[in-house]
């Protein structure tokens, strides 16, 4: 994803124009949602996985991970990660995506919605992103007949409110036999498992995003921070630190770049895509620990305030590390497919990547 598409170069516009961290940090009441939220929707970037005859926009798989790299790199606190996946998963049973806000359940792995007799759905998702701010959830649920794709109306869940590590809405939600509006059969082999590694591979490609703008932002601080008479950056200590800060965004923009462009080449989601988007997740779940520890040793005590922005940026990937399986979730998975399938197949599959 070298050479930036028009879908994303639109997208980084508008955050641009409309969602600058520092401008939202300064603003009263979160003036500045309605405005970006309208934005987003007209220029059809909160729908850019759905095909145009489910009223989507057709993008490319590709286009979306590069408007998810985008939104990353300003981290702004609203569902559009939420409702990308959301009509993809949707469109996987051919059910039109709606209006408005959206986000997807389950999203732990742990987490099952069951399908009824009666054709009502129940169970319970944790931590389930802005659920609050949304009309209708994409719910994947299992039932005697297989895996099942609902489009359901939030309202009529149950919905007890919580709060991510960044203080953004992630709800917990209990479904009562809830009657779905809608609700098909994926076309093709599709599970629980497929869901979460998209979900990882979206997660990964936000926080790559967000790296990306923690190193800008760093950088620029030591260069202007003067102590002692001198930048910053001009001690040592202070130069390691930035450089090993530098080599964690490049390893997770590598790991998240190479999951998105593995599964926007791909025709379902095999051992390939498994190793690709687990892995994703697990380095650039590390990488964020890592770099937000640099980058706040960095900045000093300014960067935790609520006037500096560097922690709109950290907090929100540390906590996107736990959303659709954690790195210890990945890595344990990980290891036993690879352990499954034996020595001999380990380099293969290393390799053919």
């Amino acid at each position: 994803m070298a050479e930036r598409s028009i879908v994303a170069e639109t997208a980084e516009k508008i955050f641009a124009d409309l969602a600058d961290p520092q401008t939202i940090n300064k603003a009263p009441a979160e003036k500045w949602r309605p405005a970006l939220w309208q934005t987003l929707e007209e220029s059809v970037l909160t729908l850019a996985w759905v095909p145009d005859d489910l009223g989507g926009a057709g993008t490319s798989l590709a286009e979306g991970f590069e408007v998810l790299d985008v939104a990353g790199r300003f981290a702004t606190p609203i569902p559009l990660a939420e409702t990308l996946l959301a009509g993809w998963l949707l469109s996987r049973a051919k059910i039109a995506s709606p209006q408005g806000a959206m986000s997807v359940i389950p999203c732990r792995p742990n987490d099952t919605i069951t399908v009824n007799a009666d054709g009502t759905l129940s169970g319970r998702a944790q931590t389930v992103p802005f659920a609050r701010e949304t009309k209708h959830l994409a719910v994947l649920a299992t039932g005697k007949g297989g895996v099942s794709i609902a489009l359901v109306e939030t309202d009529k869940c149950q919905l007890t409110e919580a709060r991510s590590l960044a203080r953004d809405p992630a709800d917990n939600i209990v479904l009562d036999r809830v009657m779905p509006k809608e609700i098909a059969h994926p076309a093709g082999e599709f599970d629980q498992t497929a869901l979460m590694l998209m979900g990882a591979a979206v997660r990964a490609q936000q926080t790559a995003g967000a790296l990306q703008r923690i190193l800008d932002i760093s950088v620029r601080y030591a260069n202007e921070r003067i102590a002692f008479e001198k930048p910053l950056a001009k001690f040592q200590a202070i130069q390691h630190n930035l450089a090993r800060l530098a080599g964690e965004v490049a390893a997770a923009m590598t790991a998240a770049s190479s999951a998105a462009d593995a599964i926007s080449n791909a025709d379902a989601f095999d051992e390939e895509i498994y190793l690709e988007a687990a892995s994703a997740k697990i380095r650039t779940s590390e990488a964020a620990q890592e770099s937000a520890a640099i980058a706040h040793q960095v900045h000093g005590a300014i960067g935790f305030t609520d006037e500096h922005i560097l922690h709109r940026f950290t907090l929100r990937m540390l906590g996107w590390r736990d959303d659709f399986g954690s790195e210890s979730y990945w890595a344990v998975e990980l290891g036993r497919r690879v352990a499954a399938r034996g020595a001999d197949a380990f380099w293969p599959l290393l390799a053919s990547r």
